[in-house]
């Protein structure tokens, strides 16, 4: 409620971690943390609801209970059963993720990382077209932290109007640990402005969608320059 009173237009809802060397939760355990919240929210807010899930049947409930939004990490690759629920959705996110959230980032490595997130991106849209989805329900995320190391966080989202090609692009680096290897900091509090920064690179380069954690402070950011580069 407070991310919605400082102007966030999406509560993306999630019941299990997906930060390096997390993991994965029971079926049971992730419904239970996020079908209550979703369907309570669905009735007191009127931003749209984004469930982040990899479980088909969590997706499937999620939009029963108010959800528009499937934001999957592993681009509907977890769950054979994703691509027919993404169907029902309005949005589906399709994100980048080099091997799961307990490996990713033991030496990550690609022989070109754009030229692989970005056929890759592309082949998860083109597998969705061919169920039958339509391309304007599709956001693809690059995943930033997701199996990548600095050099590669960092050629990403230089090159993140070149991900426009494909579909619009949502992007989160919020508090991620890289900001951390830039500017040299005591913990995910003190990267505020580092998330800021990118956020207002992205904002200005063709970036559709923002996952914050600060909101308040982000929206602060993208009203100014806005106001400033209308």
């Amino acid at each position: 409620m407070r991310l919605v009173d400082e102007g966030a237009d999406i509560l993306d809802i999630g019941g299990q971690s997906t930060r390096p060397q997390s993991v994965a939760v029971n079926y049971e355990t992730e419904r239970a943390r996020v079908i209550p919240v979703l369907a309570a929210l669905s009735k007191q807010v009127k931003v749209q609801l984004s469930i982040d899930t990899d479980k088909a049947a969590i997706a499937n409930e999620a939009l029963d209970v108010g959800a528009t939004i499937v934001n999957d990490v592993t681009a509907m690759r977890a769950d054979q059963g994703m691509l027919k629920v993404a169907l029902r959705a309005k949005q589906i996110v399709l994100m980048h993720m080099l091997g799961n959230p307990g490996t990713m980032q033991v030496n990550p490595s690609y022989k070109d990382c754009f030229d692989e997130v970005s056929r890759f991106l592309q082949e998860r849209l083109n597998t969705f077209l061919a169920a039958g989805g339509r391309k304007d329900q599709v956001w693809i995320d690059p995943g930033i932290g997701f199996g990548k190391n600095l050099d590669h966080n960092l050629e990403l989202i230089r090159r993140v109007p070149e991900f426009s090609a494909i579909a619009p692009v949502l992007l989160g680096v919020s508090r991620k640990s890289f900001l951390s290897k830039i500017s040299p900091d005591k913990g995910p509090q003190d990267r505020i402005a580092g998330s800021l920064a990118v956020a207002s690179w992205a904002a200005l380069n063709g970036v559709k969608i923002l996952r914050v954690h600060d909101v308040a402070e982000t929206r602060r950011v993208i009203d100014t320059l806005a106001a400033v580069n209308p």
